[in-house]
């Protein structure tokens, strides 16, 4: 199941958030930044969802701690006010998914925040396969210089020996003996 952790000063918006959301998701609520950045230090969640507008700390800088934390989660703004400075911080320095307006409706919430998570585990998908990948390419490059190793081997042993790297087989690929029986 996954992990959700929802931000907000006002108790009777956590609740009304935890209700909703407990039916789908794991679902731990604070009422202060700093409570929800020391809980980040100890448990992984996949998405954390925060109110802009907190008495200690705003959304955007709590958020942007959190993503020092956990890169990976993903992140959303769920504000009653909305103004194009707070969007483009939210947006630049807490990058975040999506921002929800307060009252929300509750299928876009659940939906959002499907969608984020869905989201979130593609580009995660995306950077293991690309991982991969990377160090596919490495241990083909690193193989590529082993060949031209022994090609240069090879060819340093034919010119001491000629005839030596050139083997005879037969038809059922078995070696040919050069040595001529007396």
């Amino acid at each position: 199941m996954y992990r959700v952790m929802v931000v907000d000063d006002e108790s009777n918006i956590l609740k009304s958030l935890g209700r909703s959301l407990a039916e789908d998701y794991e679902v731990e609520t604070f009422d202060s930044p700093f409570k929800a950045l020391e809980r980040a230090n100890e448990a992984t969640f996949d998405l954390v969802l925060s109110d802009y507008r907190m008495p200690e700390m705003n959304g955007v800088k709590f958020l942007a701690a959190f993503k020092q934390r956990q890169p990976n989660a993903a992140r959303l703004i769920l504000s009653g006010y909305t103004d194009r400075e707070e969007l483009v911080g939210a947006i630049n320095e807490a990058e975040i998914y999506r921002f929800i307006s307060k009252p929300w409706e509750e299928y876009e919430l659940k939906s959002t925040i499907a969608q984020a998570i869905a989201y979130n585990g593609l580009l995660m998908e995306n950077q293991a396969l690309a991982d991969q990948v990377r160090a596919q390419q490495k241990e083909l490059a690193d193989m590529d210089d082993m060949m031209k190793l022994t090609k240069q081997e090879l060819a340093r042993l034919e010119k001491e020996h000629p005839g030596l790297t050139k083997l005879k087989l037969d038809s059922h690929g078995y070696y040919i003996s050069s040595i001529q029986e007396e």
